[in-house]
């Protein structure tokens, strides 16, 4: 313990240990800066550079792609084959027209069955909240066979519909629980404070429940949308022929047996990211706002 005496040189001393002691403090706050500075660069590193491997090689000519990390020159060939001669652009199609189709039967049932097992009371209601709750918890693979059959019944093979039905239904577990959570999450007084001024049901629901609970559709959206895009087990099951694949299954074309054609698998996996991407950035701030508003209220 330092004890401090009147003396001029007791005062010298004290003020060298007292910089001493800032200047240790400075050095281990910059080393712990430069720490997480480091850890940061790292893990940064660590997780671009496999977009960064992709985009190189699908903007590469052939002869490099794949082969270096610094390309040697710019070309779109493999964009081009892989639009043109591989087909990939009615892959791409067919996955737009199933995720949407996934996208609006998800978030109009889900919101429907959220508000009936929310707002109404009936028998057998925590039941069905159960059920739908073991229904997610079983492995896909355990429902290939039976959704294949039952689409294979109603002649749905080889068509978008049938897809998107199944991924309606794959979706719908887990979209229901979520919305769940969102109409619970609007006070029953909102409601009754409308049906005071003269709202009918109907009028409740488009004009009250539905801007408040949107956010939450918005969230909805986004996962099953990402279902329905990068699925591919189901896909190559009920997707027997080549003009009807999705992107998962069509990507695969560019695999062979001894050798992989890096340049147009990852420009293929490059168009396949754009779709995502302008997804997000379009309801990017919808789902943020819809996450807290989700968590906060109750």
């Amino acid at each position: 313990m330092v004890t401090r005496t009147d003396t001029p040189a007791a005062d010298t001393q004290w003020e060298q240990r007292v910089r001493a002691a800032r200047r240790r403090g400075e050095a281990l706050r910059t080393a712990r800066s430069l720490g997480k500075g480091i850890g940061v660069a790292v893990l940064l590193l660590f997780t671009l550079f496999p977009v960064y491997f992709m985009l190189v090689s699908a903007f590469s000519d052939r002869a490099t792609a794949g082969g270096t990390l610094l390309p040697t020159g710019v070309s779109l060939d493999n964009f081009v084959y892989v639009l043109t001669e591989a087909d990939f652009g009615v892959y791409m199609r067919n996955s737009l027209v199933v995720a949407c189709i996934t996208v609006a039967g998800a978030c109009v049932l889900s919101l429907l069955a959220a508000v009936a097992v929310a707002r109404f009371r009936f028998r057998l209601r925590t039941a069905v909240l159960v059920m739908i709750l073991i229904v997610q918890m079983v492995p896909l693979e355990a429902l290939v066979i039976p959704l294949f059959l039952q689409v294979r019944d109603l002649q749905l093979l080889n068509t978008v519909l049938g897809l998107g039905a199944v991924y309606v239904a794959l979706s719908l577990p887990l979209a229901v629980w979520m919305m769940r959570g969102f109409v619970a999450a609007v006070p029953v007084e909102v409601e009754e404070a409308a049906y005071i001024d003269g709202a009918s049901w109907n009028q409740m629901f488009w004009r009250v429940l539905f801007p408040l609970v949107a956010p939450g559709l918005v969230a909805t959206a986004i996962f099953s949308f990402i279902v329905a895009w990068n699925e591919f087990v189901l896909a190559l099951t009920f997707m027997t022929q080549g003009e009807k694949y999705t992107v998962a299954v069509g990507l695969r074309q560019f695999f062979g047996q001894y050798a992989n054609d890096w340049g147009h698998v990852m420009a293929a996996s490059t168009l396949i990211t754009i779709p995502v991407m302008v997804f997000f950035v379009l309801v990017q701030r919808f789902l943020v706002s819809g996450l807290v508003q989700g968590a906060v209220k109750g």
